[in-house]
C-alpha cells in the first residue's frame, strides 16, 4: 500500500483528523516526531459539597463558620501522610470510574487566606499563584505570576498561542470584578484574559483574518521604528533594540501561527452557532475547543474555568433544573439545598470526565494517549463553599503519562501547601525550579518510582 503522508491526509478528511487515533499509515513516511508534554486546568468555582466529594464524609454534617481543621474536627482526620489505593470512589467522583486507573485524589492541600479582599475573589484570582501571603506589595492580593504562564516559558516557546484561557460564563453582565473570573495572570494586576465566546474562540484558533491585519500592522511599525533609531544616540538604540527583539518575537509567534493555520483552515471542525446553548453544552463546546488546541499543537498550556466564583446571576442548568438557580446561593444554605448541590458538583465532574475522556481516546504517535501526555488538573480555591474554608481543597490529577503514578489517594499531612502541587507539575514539565510560591516540597507520591 502507497504510504500516506500526515499532510495529505488532513486535507483529505478534514476535522475527522482530529478525532481520529494515530494511523501507522498515516505516519509511515517519517519517524514519529517526539510526543508534546501539556498541562491543562479545570476549574471549579465555590468548592464543592463535602460529603459528596471526599472519602469518608458522607455522613457528616458540615459545621458552620470556617473552621481551619474541619476534618480533624469531625474526629475522621489522619494528620500523617498516607498514600492508598483508589478503589472506590465517592458520588461526585463516580463519573471517573472508567479513568479510576489514570487519576489521583489529593487531599489536605490548603491556602493561606490573605485578609483584606473578598474570600472568593483571592480564591480564584490566587488559585494558580499561590503566592504567600503579605509577600507581594501593592496590592491586596496574594497575587504573582501563575503557574501555566511559568511553565508556558518551557514549553510554550514554539507554539503559536503559548497558553490559551477558556471561561464557561455566559454572562452578560459584569457583576463582578476580574478577580472573580480568571485565574491566570501574566503577573501582579496584570491579567491574561481568557475567552468565554466559542465563536471568538473558534476564530482566535482557526481564522486567518486576525494574521493578515497583525502583519499590516507589524510591518508598518518595524518600518517606523527602525527610521527612528537612526536619529537616537546609544542608550536609546539599546532600548529600542529592545524593543525590537520583543516585536520580531511576536511576529515569529505569528509566523508559526500562520503556518499552521494554512494546514488547520483545511480542517471541517463547524464554527459554534451564535445561539443560545444548554449549560451542558455550552462547557463541553468549550472543552472540545480547548481538547482540540492542545492536540493539534496550537498550544500546549490552557486554563478552563467552568464558571465564576460569587456571580449570583443564576444558570439555568437545563439537565438538572426547571429554573435557574445560583450556584453561589445554594451554597449558602447548603442545609435545605444538599440535594441540588449535589448535583450541580456531580455535573461539573461529568464535564471534567468527558474532557479527561475525549483526551484518552486520541492516540499519539508513540501509542500513548493524549491524556497519558497532559497533566489535567480538576481543582477548586476553596474546600468547601458554605464555611469558606481555604483548607483541604478539593483536587483531582488525571494523566501525565510514564512519569506519574496514579490510581492512588494521596492524603498530605494538614498545612501542606497547594503549591507542593505546583512544584511538582512544574518539576514535572521540565522546570528546574528549585521552589514555587510558598511551596515547601514535592509531593513524591505523584512520581512514578
Amino acid at each position: 500500500m502507497r504510504p500516506i503522508s500526515r499532510r495529505r491526509f488532513l486535507r483529505g478528511i478534514g476535522g475527522a483528523a482530529l478525532a481520529l487515533p494515530w494511523l501507522e499509515s498515516a505516519g509511515a513516511t517519517r519517524a514519529p516526531a517526539a510526543v508534546a508534554k501539556r498541562m491543562a486546568h479545570f476549574y471549579v468555582p465555590i468548592g464543592v459539597v463535602r460529603r459528596g466529594f471526599f472519602p469518608g464524609e458522607a455522613d457528616h454534617v458540615i459545621p458552620k463558620g470556617n473552621l481551619g481543621n474541619i476534618r480533624r474536627s469531625l474526629g475522621k482526620q489522619d494528620p500523617l501522610y498516607s498514600v492508598r489505593p483508589l478503589d472506590r470512589l465517592t458520588p461526585t467522583m463516580e463519573p471517573l470510574a472508567g479513568l479510576k486507573d489514570k487519576i489521583n485524589l489529593i487531599t489536605g492541600m490548603d491556602r493561606t487566606f490573605q485578609q483584606g479582599t473578598d474570600v472568593h475573589a483571592q480564591c480564584a484570582s490566587c488559585y494558580l499563584s499561590s503566592a504567600e501571603p503579605y509577600t507581594i506589595k501593592g496590592t491586596a492580593w496574594p497575587l504573582d505570576r501563575t503557574l501555566d504562564h511559568l511553565v508556558a516559558d518551557q514549553v510554550g516557546t514554539t507554539t503559536p498561542f503559548p497558553t490559551l484561557e477558556f471561561s464557561c460564563n455566559s454572562h452578560k453582565d459584569n457583576k463582578e470584578s476580574i478577580y472573580f473570573d480568571n485565574i491566570s495572570w501574566y503577573g501582579t494586576g496584570h491579567l491574561a484574559p481568557s475567552i468565554r465566546d466559542p465563536r471568538k474562540m473558534y476564530r482566535r484558533l482557526f481564522s486567518t483574518r486576525e494574521i493578515r491585519r497583525f502583519r499590516d500592522v507589524t510591518d508598518l511599525v518595524l518600518e517606523d521604528a527602525a527610521s527612528l533609531k537612526r536619529e537616537l544616540g546609544y542608550a536609546d538604540g539599546q532600548k529600542f533594540d529592545e524593543y525590537f527583539d520583543s516585536v520580531r518575537t511576536i511576529e515569529l509567534q505569528m509566523e508559526r501561527l500562520e503556518k499552521m493555520k494554512a494546514e488547520l483552515s483545511k480542517v471541517t471542525f463547524d464554527e459554534p452557532p451564535e445561539t443560545y446553548l444548554p449549560r451542558g453544552e455550552y462547557i463541553r463546546l468549550m472543552g472540545d475547543l480547548m481538547v482540540v488546541a492542545l492536540q493539534t499543537g496550537l498550544t500546549n498550556v490552557a486554563t478552563f474555568m467552568v464558571g465564576p466564583e460569587r456571580w449570583d446571576t443564576p444558570y439555568l442548568f437545563e439537565e438538572l433544573f426547571d429554573k435557574p438557580r445560583s450556584h453561589h446561593q445554594m451554597s449558602h444554605n447548603q442545609t435545605k439545598m444538599i440535594g441540588d448541590l449535589l448535583k450541580v458538583d456531580r455535573f461539573h465532574m461529568e464535564q471534567f470526565a468527558y474532557l479527561a475522556e475525549k483526551m484518552d481516546s486520541v492516540v499519539e504517535a508513540d501509542g500513548t494517549t493524549m491524556l497519558d501526555n497532559t497533566l489535567f488538573t480538576y481543582g477548586s480555591g476553596l474546600g468547601d463553599g458554605s464555611t469558606h474554608q481555604y483548607n483541604d481543597l478539593p483536587i483531582i490529577v488525571a494523566g501525565g503519562g510514564r512519569g506519574v503514578k496514579a490510581g492512588q489517594h494521596i492524603n498530605m499531612p494538614e498545612g501542606t501547601p497547594l503549591a507542593n502541587l505546583w512544584l511538582t507539575q512544574a518539576r514535572m514539565m521540565g522546570l528546574g525550579m528549585e521552589r514555587f510560591a510558598d511551596s515547601s516540597g514535592e509531593i513524591s507520591a505523584l512520581r512514578a518510582s
